[in-house]
């Protein structure tokens, strides 16, 4: 048996269950039964045994108007809009190309930052100190045995880059004053001066591709996978903002087709209740047209929604701005229908799609970025050998200090001095015609004239080449097991392998849309031969019951019937024709021939304002939806 059972009645044996929290408690309310006639036993010889229904609350209290037929957020008289209008700001202003626009400038920019890395680097380095220690004995003491002290001042300059081979290179200069006390020392203050330049250059890995070149290539690589990728963005927008377009063609032709039944509807539901007031047709028929007539008007809302639908569809396609003033238009598309071209040859769009496809392009650019990741690691895997080579020419020049001041020098001029007054002494004592003793010279203690000035001395002696020195060498490094060159190495083999399995899937993918989009060509054609003659044939039966009705031969019923069959049949010429012409833009899509077609310049895509659209003042006595 079955019983309704109240929501209040099953709240309250929910109560009974062990709960973490006390429940309210809700009093049963009685529901009343909308089929107290139902029985619940079953009837004698079998038969449906139903449950009794309650009574349900309608939903809707009933509408004392009608809404409005306008759609929602346009204003206005009717704007016309060309398909050319619509492809050329789709172009300009949609959000999607805009983006792949700036991801193309990004791409450039990524090119120019590794190209940064063969920017010379300039490098100064200033620097001051002052040093004072100890005096340990007396060669290394101030004068009169006080702690030495040494100040320098120097500063060095440096300009380095790397070469397209991987070589790097460096010129360098420096300049210093040193101010020394020390007894020894033979200048105070003396200046150093250098100039030098350095090269090394890879001769197995690095050599052929580094990581330098390595990013400069990828950077470069994906600047033209960046131009593919905005390709396939405006091929991909075109057709959606072509199919738009199209469907929106229909959706107003449909609504002429609905308010066109409409009014036969209206006209034939006049005409029965002009029958009727005559006696010469029942009530019934004038009830039967004013529901086909309600119908109908139903239909014209629906057709009207479907018009506001599609219109924000292209109006998202083709602008860019939310406050943009065609957001309030009442778009109508104005271009007319062009002519059916034959149907092209299968191989032909496929050789078509492969030489002209955006995707096909993208598949490109990750081969060649495979390939130099390829190189690359390979590189990895050699040893490590670098050639380096070195000049560097210095320069010296200096105040001469006094000699005195060097304990060494100043004890060997005392004992010098010390002889030759002895010798002396003894030539004045020696007999008449002695030959003399000859006095003992002392070592020049004078310091080279060309080491003696300033700075400026300093560096002509640089220039003059007196102190160049020359290195030459090379360093050779490997790991004992590179199992990370090896590594990085097979997974670019793999991701080789990888494209060329998507290579495949590719041309399998276009194989497949050529089919499906010729197929779809075909079908559609045929359809909209079978029906537009169907729709021939539905209006000339109409015309004909129309013809009978007149003469009392026919019914209200049957006239409505060809109506509603008129009014079916032209629809369905209306999707046949919308049908053929997506299959169109499909197949030019599948080609790659839609950018050509619709002279797409990568360079203005998402980047171009274009002028407000005209407005087309409705013709009188028509009204707006």
């Amino acid at each position: 048996m079955f019983a309704f059972v109240p929501l209040a009645t099953v709240l309250l044996v929910a109560q009974a269950s062990p709960a973490p929290a006390p429940s309210p408690v809700v009093v049963p309310v009685a529901v009343p039964i909308a089929t107290p006639g139902i029985s619940v036993t079953p009837a004698p010889g079998g038969g449906l045994v139903l449950p009794p229904a309650p009574v349900i609350a309608p939903s809707f209290a009933p509408l004392d108007y009608p809404p409005s037929g306008d759609q929602v957020g346009t204003a206005g008289p009717f704007v016309g809009l060309t398909l050319t209008d619509a492809i050329a700001m789709a172009l300009a202003r949609n959000t999607d190309l805009s983006v792949s626009q700036s991801n193309r400038r990004i791409a450039g920019y990524q090119i120019v930052a590794a190209e940064g890395a063969y920017d010379l680097q300039f490098v100064i380095t200033p620097s001051y100190s002052l040093a004072k220690t100890p005096a340990i004995s007396s060669f290394e003491s101030g004068p009169g045995g006080s702690p030495p002290q040494q100040i320098t001042s120097q500063i060095g300059a440096q300009i380095q880059g790397i070469t397209a081979s991987g070589g790097q290179y460096s010129f360098n200069t420096s300049a210093q004053r040193v101010n020394s006390n020390l007894t020894i020392n033979s200048y105070d203050p003396y200046y150093q001066t250098s100039l030098g330049f350095n090269f090394s250059q890879p001769l197995l890995r690095g050599r052929a591709i580094d990581a330098t070149r390595r990013q400069l290539q990828l950077a470069k690589i994906n600047a033209d996978l960046s131009n593919d990728q905005a390709l396939t963005t405006a091929s991909n927008t075109l057709s959606s903002v072509l199919d738009a377009y199209y469907d929106l063609v229909a959706a107003w032709k449909n609504v002429a087709i609905q308010e066109d039944a409409l009014r036969q509807a209206r006209l034939q539901s006049e005409s029965n209740a002009r029958l009727v007031r005559r006696g010469a047709s029942a009530p019934v028929d004038v009830i039967e047209s004013d529901t086909q007539v309600d119908i109908f008007q139903n239909d014209v809302y629906s057709a009207i929604a479907n018009v506001a639908s599609l219109q924000n569809r292209l109006k998202q396609l083709i602008l860019s701005d939310p406050a943009d003033p065609v957001w309030m238009a009442n778009l109508v598309p104005v271009t007319p229908d062009v002519s059916l071209p034959p149907e092209p040859n299968l191989n032909d769009v496929l050789v078509a799609a492969l030489r002209a496809r955006p995707e096909v392009g993208q598949l490109r650019e990750s081969v060649r970025s495979s390939s130099v990741d390829l190189a690359y690691f390979k590189d990895q895997t050699k040893p490590q050998i670098n050639l380096n080579a070195g000049i560097t020419e210095g320069g010296f020049a200096g105040t001469a200090a006094p000699v005195t001041q060097n304990p060494l020098i100043a004890s060997s001029v005392e004992t010098f001095t010390a002889i030759n007054q002895i010798i002396a002494r003894v030539n004045s004592l020696t007999p008449p015609g002695t030959p003399p003793l000859v006095p003992i010279n002392a070592p020049s203690l004078a310091v080279p004239g060309y080491t003696v000035g300033g700075l400026g001395t300093a560096y002509s002696s640089m220039f003059a080449l007196r102190y160049p020195q020359y290195t030459i060498g090379a360093s050779v490094s490997f790991p004992l097991r590179n199992r990370t060159a090896e590594a990085q190495y097979k997974v670019a083999l793999e991701q080789r392998k990888q494209l060329e399995i998507q290579e495949v899937a590719l041309i399998q993918r276009l194989q497949y849309e050529a089919r499906n989009a010729l197929q779809s060509y075909r079908s559609a054609r045929a359809r909209l031969l079978a029906a537009t003659a169907a729709r021939k044939a539905a209006e000339a039966v109409e015309a004909s019951e129309l013809r009978r009705f007149k003469a009392g031969a026919s019914t209200t019923f049957l006239v409505l019937q060809r109506e509603i069959n008129v009014a079916n049949q032209r629809g369905s010429e209306l999707q046949a024709q919308t049908d053929v012409q997506k299959a169109l833009v499909e197949i030019d899509r599948v080609t790659g021939d839609i950018l050509a077609h619709n002279q797409v310049q990568i360079g203005t895509l998402g980047s171009v304002a274009l002028p407000a659209l005209p407005v087309l003042t409705a013709p009188a006595g028509t009204e707006t939806h």
